[in-house]
């Protein structure tokens, strides 16, 4: 007879060698105390730093708070993190051999909870609920922001109002026609006029952008424009704000230096973008310059270590100065004061301040004789902005900003780096190839980190940027933002005009650059909507490579390239549906996006880049074997392997009952933008209004086993989120002035 095993054999002190296999507990014990401590032993290799990982994980609290579903999900990753650091710090007190561990586990725990805490409760505390539906009527309100777009045609007026019903103070933000403009719209002043007015958007497909959530953290309640006359009932007070400073600065640069340079001008100058006519704003973000146009990091930077080397060699040259003052400590209050004045003066947005932060560490940095770019001062300036704005970490500005600044330190403290700057006998045309060749590189790898969070924010990316940002960003640091800043300097003395000329120069060359790399065959990558955990796995990947020492920093590596690789398989949504039933698009195999209505605007681009197809879109009705009706069109289409039927609304028009449902049965897929009777039953889908009221926008896979992703799938309980028919968070009523 089989016997399963081996008979038992007496050991030495009696026990059978069938039990000596088993663990102990001890003997677990023993290997979890030698897997502490090798991960001690880990941590002190790869040089582990709190300061950048305090900042990793106080990240990681906020984005798990946009990504876990409801208030459950919150308390109970917090009391998870608090627990596993309770439980570190109690199990390895006093043991001076888990000394790293137990300050990492509990460090990064606290970071975590802290994280989730903080967003939470600025959510609670300025997040704004909507307006409860679209309203038309009478407003009068105090203008708290005014912002010029002459290239839109219109002047964006931010306005505090307060309901009538509900004596809620609320912002609402208004478009107003050019023609309707007058001196008197500005800060402060009370104005009355008509107003359509609606709740902000929620994203129009999954992954477009959300527009809701934005408004939620920005406090507005409402968008829209206005109408009729516009009377000013109160005007504004005499002093100045920054706001016409900026408005004042931006006018007069465009006025000295005419055309696309002069709005280029001005964006430097004072933040403003309003001018930048389409095209030229097309071309910079396709040849990847997008960023020159928004002040941040580079333009700060700039005008920070002009002002610091300028001042430390015009003041070495007075010697009675120099040997009774720290000349350092003295050029870095001078360019930490340029910076400050510069932020304020371009409207202190979030990515400005933030630059102007890691601009201000720098700068000490130098006055106490510290390494002024480190891992550390980046950690420093992160912690602050999540701080002070935790929901910027969920923002492609933020994003991209740290991810550049990560690789250009990392990139900087590699070995082989520093062996290829390491000073050497040369003469000085090597030495500047030197240097030439490593901005190039280091282009390259800023483009490469990039790319990823922009195709996942966007869905298209400049496939040229690190060739465009080589000659374009020595062009803007060193030829036209010193020109245009000297030329403002001598217009106080009329003298101000060859400057402007030269200025304007460096910026045709600017444009002209953008126009050249964007006109390119392949200029531009396009890709669907990425998965959210892709990218996670991308970021996790790079911040292990980023921030560890050593050969162990490698394995971030395979990480971050199986995240691209996923990306990079990432499929193409079958048809999209708009949150509205209005406009839907269909993949055709050729590649081209078969849509309901074709017109240009923004669901047609929205739909375009989230099918991550460029070419233009063909409506359904023009479309060989579709078959129209003023009320339906149905479409045949062939995916996976089998055919699909598509009914699609065009109108509201009565369409007989029986007629419908028989159309229904016969359809796989019906799309409507009106709620339909429950006996039209298509056999796999029927979005209509009242589907869509409580799924939002539809991306839908087709194929062997047919997929479905909506908008409220991603949204959780967070109080943004609010389906098109659901009055939940919502709040409605006339508005009034708010005194």
């Amino acid at each position: 007879m089989a016997t399963l095993g081996a008979p038992f054999v007496p050991l030495g002190d009696g026990e059978p060698a069938g039990h000596a296999a088993l663990p102990r507990p001890w003997q677990r014990r023993g290997s979890l105390s030698s897997f502490a401590g090798a991960l001690e032993a880990f941590l002190g290799r790869a040089a582990y730093d709190r300061g950048p990982w305090l900042a990793v994980a106080l990240a990681g609290g906020i984005a798990a708070w946009f990504t876990l579903p409801d208030r459950a999900s919150w308390l109970g990753a917090m009391a998870l993190a608090a627990a596993l650091s309770a439980i570190a710090w109690l199990h390895w007190r006093g043991r001076d051999d888990r000394a790293l561990l137990r300050l990492a586990a509990v460090s990064l725990g606290f970071a975590f909870v802290l994280g989730i805490a903080l967003i939470w409760a600025r959510s609670a505390l300025i997040g704004t609920p909507p307006l409860a539906a679209p309203a038309i009527g009478i407003v009068e309100g105090r203008i708290l922001a005014r912002e010029e777009q002459p290239a839109e045609g219109r002047v964006r007026l931010t306005l505090a109002v307060r309901e009538a019903a509900t004596g809620r103070a609320v912002k609402v933000r208004l478009n107003v026609p050019l023609e309707g403009d007058r001196p008197g719209l500005v800060e402060g002043a009370v104005i009355r006029t008509g107003a359509r007015l609606i709740p902000p958007a929620p994203p129009l497909v999954p992954g477009a952008y959300d527009f809701a959530r934005k408004a939620w953290f920005d406090g507005l309640a409402a968008t829209g424009a206005s109408y009729g006359e516009l009377v000013v009932l109160s005007p504004a007070p005499e002093a100045g704000g920054l706001g016409r400073m900026q408005r004042r600065l931006s006018a007069h640069v465009r006025a000295q230096l005419g055309g696309s340079p002069g709005t280029i001008a001005a964006a430097f100058a004072s933040g403003d973008r309003g001018a930048i006519a389409p095209d030229d704003e097309a071309a910079m973000r396709d040849a990847g310059l997008t960023h020159l146009l928004s002040i941040s990091g580079l333009h700060v930077s700039a005008l920070v270590a002009a002002v610091y080397l300028l001042s430390i060699r015009l003041l070495a040259l007075w010697p009675w100065l120099a040997l009774r003052v720290r000349l350092p400590v003295f050029a870095a209050g001078l360019g930490a004061a340029a910076g400050l004045g510069y932020t304020l003066l371009t409207g202190a947005e979030v990515p400005t301040v933030r630059s102007c932060l890691g601009a201000g560490l720098v700068l000490l940095a130098l006055a106490v004789g510290r390494e002024p770019l480190s891992l550390r001062m980046v950690a420093v300036v992160a912690g602050a902005v999540l701080l002070l704005w935790p929901e910027a970490l969920i923002g492609p500005s933020f994003q991209m900003s740290f991810a550049a600044v990560l690789a250009i330190v990392a990139l900087a403290g590699a070995q082989p780096v520093r062996e290829f700057l390491a000073p050497r006998d040369e003469s000085w045309a090597r030495r500047i190839g030197r240097r030439l060749l490593l901005l190039f590189a280091t282009g390259v790898v800023i483009e490469a980190v990039l790319t990823p969070i922009v195709l996942f924010h966007f869905h298209r990316a400049g496939a040229y940027g690190a060739f465009a940002n080589v000659l374009a960003i020595p062009l803007v640091t060193f030829a036209a933002m010193p020109l245009i800043a000297l030329a403002l300097l001598f217009d106080t003395v009329g003298l101000g005009a060859p400057l402007w000329w030269l200025a304007g120069k460096s910026l045709e060359l600017l444009l002209a650059i953008a126009h050249f790399v964007a006109a390119q065959p392949g200029a531009v990558r396009l890709m669907p909507q990425i998965g959210t955990l892709p990218m996670l796995l991308y970021v996790a990947g790079m911040l292990w490579l980023a921030l560890w020492r050593g050969r162990v920093r490698l394995l971030g590596l395979p990480v971050a390239l199986g995240a691209i690789a996923v990306m990079l398989a990432t499929p193409t949504p079958d048809i999209l549906i708009a949150r509205d039933g209005r406009q839907a698009g269909v993949a055709s195999p050729g590649g081209q996006l078969l849509v309901l209505r074709d017109s240009e605007g923004y669901a047609m681009e929205t739909l375009r880049e989230s099918a991550a197809m460029a070419g233009p879109a063909i409506a359904i009705a023009e479309t060989p074997g579709a078959r129209c009706s003023s009320a339906f069109c149905t479409l045949r289409i062939t995916r996976g392997g089998r055919a699909w039927h598509l009914l699609l609304a065009r109108s509201k028009h009565y369409v007989d009952a029986r007629q419908l449902i028989a159309a229904c049965s016969a359809a796989d897929i019906v799309i409507a933008p009106r709620s339909l009777p429950r006996s039209c039953a298509p056999r796999l889908l029927k979005a209509d209004r009242r589907f869509l009221a409580e799924h939002g926008g539809l991306s839908l896979y087709l194929g062997e086993a047919p997929r479905l992703v909506t908008v409220a799938g991603s949204q959780g309980d967070h109080g943004w989120w609010r389906p098109p028919g659901d009055l939940r968070n919502a709040t409605g009523g006339a508005l009034q002035t708010l005194h």
